[in-house]
């Protein structure tokens, strides 16, 4: 199943992840469970007096985690020194130093200086908030210009099988380029093969293979063609309609002989208005759990929270975080 094997990997290789709001009584929840069930080892970024009072108001079990403070952490002359070195200029040692005064940019210093592997961040704050200090400490993979996301949609069967498809990109950039949507397809593919999902990917549009015209067809168009030079190796189509890249019986109409066309799925859209709206079409009409947003391009696992989330949803984004390293 979804979790299955993403379990087996933490059980097998330990990992370690940071949680930016650790006075959160979901984050407590969850972090306590992680803990209960061998998963993870959390660390709760926090003043220590306020996560030790919310977790024995809250029943969660924290102990033996570690709970740092960016007030009182040793090593803060340390990251500053490296977030200077890291910004370039950009920024000075008194804006680092209060810049890291703050949790997410404190969590995100420690996966960057190897104390944790993965972070996990937003329940009180904005995606932008998770995604600027990633920027700035961590960086973007080489050859990776952008931060992208997708979700993974999963429907389970009557029979306890799994539908599985992967969409991006739903959550970050607003109006992709056409070289940001190669990024974007690549990312989503590895992000889908992580969940067992061999990707057969669409790029979609309201036109199918040139039956209609205007600036996103073109985009789409282009966008394909760049993607399957970066990507050889990888299936990929467009421009192509959700109907034709997903339906068989459309695909032998509209498009006979592609070799995505009726079996994608892995769904690639032209902007955040189709991304955003189309992933929330198939959670709400279709029946179908969305894990995300999963952020992709940075040099390690760090994701955000929906700020409306609850203690479930971070104990699955936590395993699915630190699953990614």
């Amino acid at each position: 199943m979804l979790f299955d094997k993403l379990i087996a990997t933490l059980k097998a290789d330990p990992r370690t992840i940071v949680f930016t709001e650790g006075p959160d009584p979901r984050i407590l929840e969850a972090a306590s469970r992680l803990k209960k069930d061998g998963l993870l080892t959390c660390i709760l970024v926090g003043k220590v007096d306020e996560v030790k009072a919310a977790a024995k108001t809250g029943g969660f079990d924290i102990e033996g985690m570690e709970i740092l403070d960016p007030a009182t952490y040793p090593r803060m002359d340390e990251m500053v020194e490296k977030m200077v070195e890291l910004r370039r200029g950009k920024m000075t040692a008194d804006e680092c130093r209060a810049a890291l005064s703050k949790g997410n940019y404190f969590g995100t210093m420690l996966v960057k200086l190897g104390v944790a592997d993965a972070l996990l961040g937003g329940a009180t704050y904005s995606t932008a908030d998770t995604v600027r200090p990633a920027l700035q400490i961590v960086k973007t993979k080489p050859g990776n210009k952008i931060v992208s996301s997708c979700f993974i949609l999963v429907r389970t069967g009557k029979d306890g099988s799994e539908e599985k498809y992967a969409m991006g990109d739903c959550a970050i950039n607003i109006d992709p380029t056409e070289d940001d949507l190669v990024e974007i397809a690549v990312e989503t593919a590895r992000t889908a093969s992580i969940f067992d999902i061999d990707p057969k990917i669409a790029m979609l549009s309201y036109s199918t293979l040139g039956s209609g015209k205007g600036e996103s067809v073109d985009k789409m168009k282009n966008a394909t063609a760049k993607a399957k030079a970066a990507a050889p190796e990888l299936a990929i189509d467009g421009e192509l309609q959700f109907d034709a890249a997903f339906s068989p019986v459309v695909a032998k109409t509209k498009c006979k002989g592609s070799p995505v066309a009726g079996q994608a799925n892995t769904f690639i859209f032209p902007d955040i208005n189709a991304g955003n709206i189309g992933y929330k079409i198939a959670q709400r009409l279709g029946g179908f759990e969305a894990y995300g947003p999963i952020l992709q391009g940075l040099n390690a696992p760090i994701n955000d929270l929906s700020r409306g989330c609850n203690a479930d949803e971070v104990y699955q984004m936590a395993i699915i975080t630190a699953g990614l390293k």
